[in-house]
């Protein structure tokens, strides 16, 4: 399935995407899609419903995150090598992983903001994973059995908040809209090997990132397995699990975002976003 959640901010409605592209309403069957809607037993009573009988959603209403009621949002860093070493770093021996606010998550077509007093605003397309029941000490070999599904995220990140304002990553990684997550939750039965994804970003037109998840240090598994001996993973957690190369930290000389920017990216069965760069 690839559910979504659609509508204005603050008024999002629950709903999936069936095979011929129609949006389609899930508001008789669920009320939103929070942790408890990425439940086992939930999401197989969704998936037992004929697409055909919901009710079709007319236009292209805009597209909210498909998550909601988070209570954490982790992020893996430096989970690729090549892009380790384009931005100066050793090849980590076992996952970093910080915290961005809850409240940087946005819809995947959303503006992203260039905060007051930014200067060095950058952009990594990752493919994050959605928890369906509560991680706690999970082994590698357990821990994808504890997510719902997959989805495209832009880990947007203000370097110079990030690395040379005297604080942890957390900083410059959490301002208001740098977390756009979607534009669905593509549940896991659709992805056959989540570690044979392609990924792409391009800023204004031009391809500045082409990875895959093939190339991860730390597989998706191992990551969802690391983050849970150090915290509680909760239904509806997100964990988003690094970037390959292409940033633009790492470019010689180095390029940033500026407002009225356009950022596209995509991973390859999870669908696209586009965000504009806008004044906070």
């Amino acid at each position: 399935m690839k559910l979504v959640r659609y509508g204005a901010i603050g008024q999002e409605k629950p709903g999936l995407i069936d095979k011929s592209g129609q949006l389609r309403d899930l508001s008789a069957h669920v009320k939103d899609l929070d942790g408890g809607a990425y439940a086992p037993a939930s999401l197989a009573k969704l998936a037992a419903l004929d697409p055909a009988s919901l009710p079709a959603v007319n236009g292209k209403p805009r597209l909210g995150a498909p998550v909601t009621g988070i209570s954490k949002f982790v992020a893996i860093g430096l989970n690729y090598s090549d892009h380790a070493k384009e931005t100066g770093n050793q090849i980590p021996t076992e996952p970093i992983f910080f915290l961005k606010a809850n409240t940087a998550l946005s819809g995947p077509n959303d503006p992203v903001e260039k905060p007051r007093g930014s200067t060095k605003l950058d952009w990594e397309v990752e493919i994050a994973a959605i928890v369906g029941t509560t991680a706690k000490y999970v082994s590698e070999a357990d821990a994808l059995n504890h997510v719902a599904g997959y989805c495209v995220c832009n880990d947007v990140s203000e370097r110079n908040f990030q690395i040379e304002r005297l604080g942890q990553w957390t900083k410059g990684k959490s301002h208001d809209t740098f977390g756009p997550v979607g534009p669905w939750l593509v549940t896991k039965d659709e992805i056959p090997d989540v570690q044979k994804l392609s990924m792409w970003l391009d800023v204004n037109g031009k391809r500045r990132q082409t990875g895959s998840t093939a190339t991860m240090i730390f597989s998706m598994a191992q990551c969802i397995s690391y983050v849970s001996q150090f915290m509680t993973l909760r239904p509806g957690d997100i964990v988003t699990t690094g970037t390959p190369p292409g940033v633009g930290t790492g470019m010689k000389p180095p390029q940033f975002l500026n407002v009225g920017d356009v950022v596209t990216l995509g991973i390859e069965g999870l669908g696209e976003q586009r965000q504009e760069i806008i004044a906070a």
